[in-house]
């Protein structure tokens, strides 16, 4: 964590120096310095992260040089952002400047000040680390800093079967029958992947035990690999399974190994299971002595919790993931564990209805992680009334980590430990969401941004944005099954919400609270009196008194709190706590106000709302906002990269957004009411615009926007004297060159040549939504092949579209709604829709009949078609069933 955080500090003050020279005249070589001494720090930064678990005195250093690296960022970015934005101007600023010379001397000697406070704490912190062995490590190692003891209590023995297995009868009977061939293709390599404690070992060893694959197999392995991958013991473990030769192997080479290993393999009908296999590179290094090609007789079966081993080890890999047990499982396993049919201490007991309820709260608090059940389970094995139940169940998190042997935290904690020093913050972080909450993968992206958690120097190779970068991290945190999908996007199959399991969202919190990352306001303190200080980040699941809150240094302020009554909420006036953060928290780079319920008619944003000038987060969506008028300080906001401001309701926005030119999301009101037209042309480094309206904004400002991926357009749109001959002859709309997602609305109709203009520079466009009267499609020749969702809503369509969208290639989802075709027939003729998954109708009261050939459509598997009396359908079985 607190490598991220130095990272953050020389990203950010490393920009300043190339961008903001001016700005820092005075103290430029004091920054120089600070940001080589940074540099320095940050290479012993890694081990001694991974570290601290052996020294409280490494723990506290490590925590110190965290803070002074933000302390750091501060300094230098308010001395930029302040005196700097006074010295811009040239002469005709010299009279405005003169007012504020003598203050200006006393800042430039201030920071200086604080500056070498700063290099001289990280000095000597740095020169301790050296003396107690911390080894500075060169970017690009890493070091692991999983303890040894989880490691040796996780080993797994084929030898030792586990009874207690419920609902995965379906799973054993799939992996046998893959492993012996009943199914095509021949996969060579199989893969049980999920999140620790979800038995990926306990279903492995089932599958070993069958009485099938050992009949099918001339010789078996098994070998417990985990975190520290030793290659020449894993090969030699499995070589001594399968081979009854007296060679002593261990006195072979590494290449006459594998070669040796790679052979027979080969030739035998082997099955090798590789059971906690944790990484890329282990599955590298042990490679060389698995024939994973169709003449190779054996089988490779892998347990691991990340993904992405299986699909990098072998594309052809059948890969089965465990998933958390349902409410009736996860009570059959509680019930078998608490009261094992085969013990006679505990036949004779019998589960009462209160002691039914209360066990049946405990399980769901295991929220179906057959660990955790087991683990429970043996715990009250010993107990037998309804006190010491209920005693265990006002205590469950603290009882799953007193099982015997082995602690819950201590089973996930190994996920945690293995993550590179890059991904420890991403996941921290998530400790920011209230419990089951539905996470915005966006969202969180641009959170992560702004806070530095993912720098933009991690996003300058081979043109990938800062955002690309941190949507790698979070597929990393889904590959390694520390996050759960819940939901992806229909076009690009992009990971659009997540969940985290309960107990994993519990070792976040934990780790959280260890390395001081955030406070959580929540039921527990959220009435306490006590002052919050020293803190960087507040999360507020609960009604806060923010005058409690006496921590200059806040960075980042969200708040959750329509997870609670309202009537609590009440108490507190939100104008006045966004009056308070104004003058106490002028460091703040996130505020994240969407979740603030509205109480007593809404709220006013502070006029000096500007005086935030760090912000680089700011979202008021949701709010009920008091004049329905946004203060013009906001143009002050120039560090700002995601501002959302879809209130609700009507509010007017002053023309002032141009000045925040690093501007990357921009989130419109749905109503946006200006006294002139908003002025976008500079906001050049736009990714997302949402709500762009052409009677409150120049339609002309979109051809700046060189870099725009999610567009959506309200209202009409005209284009002067247009050329509706040769229509490469008009000027281009917008840049279309990494457009994936556009979206256009409009009450009034649009001409059908001006949208096939705007389209045909779509090159790359997946997604389109049309809610508007077009009364034509566009031609397929303005319609991009990548294409993979199109929603078509009030288009009045007066052809049958089908034979322009059955010709995409790439379209997987359609959805034509809402009186989109005016037409009597739709016709989907033979190989028509070779991709299409998803097909939607609705709302089409013209339509009197739908015929779909029957080679039409090979792929779907959803089909909705609203029916009533007069519409007649001539649809294959196969779609017939799906109805």
């Amino acid at each position: 964590m607190s490598w991220s955080a130095v990272s953050s500090a020389v990203t950010t003050i490393g920009g300043l120096i190339t961008k903001e020279a001016m700005s820092l005249w005075g103290v430029e070589d004091q920054v120089d310095r600070l940001q080589n001494e940074l540099k320095w720090m940050q290479s012993f930064l890694k081990d001694a992260d991974s570290r601290q678990g052996e020294s409280e005195r490494i723990r506290l250093w490590v925590s110190e040089i965290r803070e002074l690296a933000y302390d750091a960022e501060d300094v230098v970015e308010d001395f930029a952002l302040r005196i700097g934005s006074r010295r811009r101007g040239g002469f005709s600023n010299t009279i405005k400047r003169s007012a504020f010379i003598l203050d200006e001397g006393w800042e430039l000697c201030k920071t200086k000040w604080k500056i070498q406070k700063i290099m001289a704490t990280i000095t000597n912190l740095t020169r301790q680390l050296q003396m107690y062995g911390v080894k500075e490590l060169r970017e690009g190692q890493e070091t692991s800093i999983s303890s040894q003891t989880p490691r040796e209590l996780r080993r797994s023995y084929p030898h030792i079967i586990e009874d207690n297995i419920i609902g995965l009868k379906d799973e054993i009977d799939t992996l046998v029958s893959v492993l012996l061939n009943d199914q095509t293709p021949n996969h060579k390599l199989v893969s049980i992947c999920g999140m620790g404690g979800l038995g990926k070992t306990t279903l492995a060893k089932k599958v070993y035990h069958h009485d099938r694959v050992r009949a099918r197999f001339e010789h078996m392995a098994w070998v417990y690999v985990s975190q520290q991958c030793q290659r020449k013991k894993v090969w030699e473990d499995i070589l001594a399974s399968v081979t009854s030769s007296n060679e002593r192997v261990s006195q072979l080479s590494d290449a006459h190994l594998a070669a040796k290993l790679f052979k027979l393999l080969k030739e035998k009908r082997c099955l090798v299971i590789l059971d906690d296999i944790w990484s890329i590179e282990a599955w590298d290094s042990l490679k060389p002595a698995f024939p994973l090609t169709d003449d190779s007789k054996s089988k490779i079966l892998l347990t691991s919790r990340n993904k992405e081993v299986a699909s990098y080890a072998d594309r052809r890999c059948y890969l089965l993931e465990l998933e958390c047990l349902k409410e009736e499982d996860s009570w059959k396993l509680f019930q078998k564990t608490v009261f094992p049919d085969s013990s006679g201490d505990h036949t004779d007991r019998r589960i009462d209805a209160k002691m039914e309820e209360l066990g049946k709260d405990m399980v769901k608090r295991c929220a179906g992680l057959p660990l955790a059940i087991v683990v429970l389970g043996g715990i009250l094995t010993t107990k037998c009334s309804l006190n010491e139940w209920q005693m265990v169940l006002d205590n469950v998190k603290s009882y799953l980590n007193r099982g015997r042997g082995l602690r819950i935290e201590d089973v996930l904690a190994l996920s945690y430990d293995d993550l590179t020093s890059y991904l420890r913050p991403c996941f921290l972080y998530l400790s920011h969401f209230p419990e089951d909450y539905e996470i915005h993968a966006d969202r969180l992206i641009q959170l992560w941004v702004a806070e530095g958690i993912v720098s933009s120097k991690q996003g300058e190779v081979g043109g990938e944005t800062i955002e690309d970068v941190a949507e790698g991290y979070l597929i990393e945190l889904a590959e390694r099954c520390m996050i759960q999908v819940r939901e992806r996007d229909a076009a690009t199959s992009k990971i659009k919400t997540f969940q985290m399991h309960d107990l994993m969202r519990d070792l976040c919190l934990s780790k959280a609270k260890q390395e001081n990352f955030i406070l959580i306001v929540d039921q527990s303190n959220a009435c306490s009196s006590s002052t919050i200080q020293k803190v960087r980040r507040v999360s507020t699941h609960d009604s806060v008194q923010i005058q409690r809150i006496n921590s200059p240094s806040l960075r980042s302020l969200s708040f959750f709190n329509e997870f609670h009554p309202k009537e609590v909420f009440g108490k507190y006036v939100p104008w006045t706590m966004l009056n308070y953060l104004e003058n106490h928290f002028k460091l703040l780079r996130v505020l994240n106000c969407e979740e603030i319920i509205n109480i007593g008619g809404g709220c006013k944003l502070p006029n000096d709302i500007g005086n935030l000038i760090h912000l680089r987060f700011l979202s008021l969506r949701g709010l009920v906002v008091l004049n329905s008028k946004l203060p013009s300080s906001l143009g002050n906001l120039r560090c700002l990269r995601t501002l959302d401001l879809r209130v609700v309701w009507s509010v007017q926005v002053p023309n002032v957004i141009s000045k925040m030119e690093q501007l990357v999301h921009l989130y419109l009101p749905r109503e946006c009411r200006v006294e002139t037209k908003l002025n976008l042309g500079t906001l050049r480094n736009l990714q997302t615009l949402v709500n762009f309206n052409t009677q409150s904004c120049y339609l002309e400002d979109l051809i700046n926007m060189k870099n725009i991926r999610v567009l959506e357009v309200h209202g009409p749109f005209e284009i002067e004297d247009f050329n509706r001959e040769e229509l490469d002859k008009n000027l281009p709309i917008i840049h279309g060159k990494y457009l994936h997602s556009l979206s256009i609305w409009s009450a009034e109709r649009i001409d059908p040549m001006h949208l096939a203009h705007l389209l045909s520079s779509c090159v790359s466009i997946c997604k389109l939504s049309l809610n508007a009267e077009i009364r034509k499609l566009p031609e397929q020749r303005y319609l991009s092949p990548n294409l993979a969702y199109i929603q078509l809503r009030r288009c009045k369509l007066e052809e049958d579209p089908m034979p322009t969208l059955e010709k995409l290639p790439n379209l997987r989802v359609l959805e034509v709604e809402n009186k989109a075709f005016i037409g009597k027939e739709m016709l989907c003729s033979a190989q028509g829709f070779p991709q299409l998954y998803s097909l939607s109708f609705w709302g089409l009261y013209s339509l009197e009949e739908l015929k779909v050939d029957d080679e039409a459509m090979p792929c779907v598997r959803r089909l909705q078609i609203e029916s009533y009396q007069k519409l007649k359908l001539q649809l294959p079985e196969r779609l017939k069933i799906l109805l």
